[in-house]
C-alpha cells in the first residue's frame, strides 16, 4: 500500500501546522494541494480535520499523517489546567485520541476507537507545547493497536496511550 501524507498549513503560521483562527481555510487548502514539500495530498485527512470542530476549538493542530502514523499538537491554555494548577489529564487524554484516530483512519475506511488506556507520567503546565505522536503497532482483521507519545517542547514524556481500533466499513485488514 503506498503511504499517503498530508501536512497541513496555516497561511499566518509556520509550515504543517493549523492554526486556530483560520483552521477551516488551511484545512481546505491542504485539501487542494496546499501541503508541505515532499508531502502527497489527503484530502480526506484534511476534510477529516475541517470537520474536527474540538480539535479546532481547542487549538489542537494537525502536522501530519502518513499510513498507520499522525502527529498533533497543542499549547496548554490557562483553562485547560486543573485545581493543582497542572494540565488535566482529560486534555491530554484529547490529543492523544486525536493523533489515535488520525492513525487509524488513514488507510481510508472508517475506523473508531474500542478502547484506550493512558498513563501520566509527568506534568504538563499553561504554555507547554505538547505533541502528540500516533504509530500503529499491529492491524489484523477489523482491529488495530496504537500507541501514541505526548511529549513537552523539552522532548519529556508527559504521557502514553494505547487505543485499539474497530473498522466499522471496508475491507479488513489481511495479512
Amino acid at each position: 500500500m503506498s503511504v499517503d501524507t498530508v501536512a497541513v498549513e496555516d497561511s499566518a503560521g509556520p509550515a504543517g501546522s493549523v492554526g486556530s483562527g483560520g483552521a477551516a481555510e488551511s484545512a481546505g487548502s491542504a485539501a487542494s494541494g496546499g501541503v508541505s514539500a515532499g508531502a502527497v495530498p489527503n484530502s480526506r485527512m484534511a476534510a477529516l480535520y475541517e470537520r474536527d470542530l474540538t480539535c479546532q476549538g481547542l487549538g489542537i493542530t494537525l502536522d501530519e499523517v502518513s499510513t498507520g502514523r499522525a502527529s498533533m499538537r497543542m499549547t496548554v491554555a490557562p483553562a485547560m489546567v486543573n485545581g493543582h494548577g497542572i494540565a488535566h489529564g482529560g486534555y491530554l487524554f484529547l490529543l492523544a485520541d486525536a493523533a489515535f484516530s488520525y492513525a487509524c483512519n488513514s488507510y481510508g475506511p472508517v475506523t473508531v476507537a474500542q478502547a484506550a488506556q493512558v498513563t501520566f507520567l509527568a506534568p504538563a503546565a499553561v504554555g507547554d507545547e505538547l505533541v502528540a505522536e500516533a504509530v500503529e503497532r499491529t492491524r489484523s482483521g477489523r482491529t488495530g493497536i496504537y500507541d501514541v507519545t505526548v511529549r513537552n517542547a523539552a522532548e519529556k514524556v508527559i504521557a502514553e496511550f494505547r487505543g485499539q481500533s474497530v473498522m466499522l466499513a471496508g475491507q479488513p485488514h489481511t495479512a
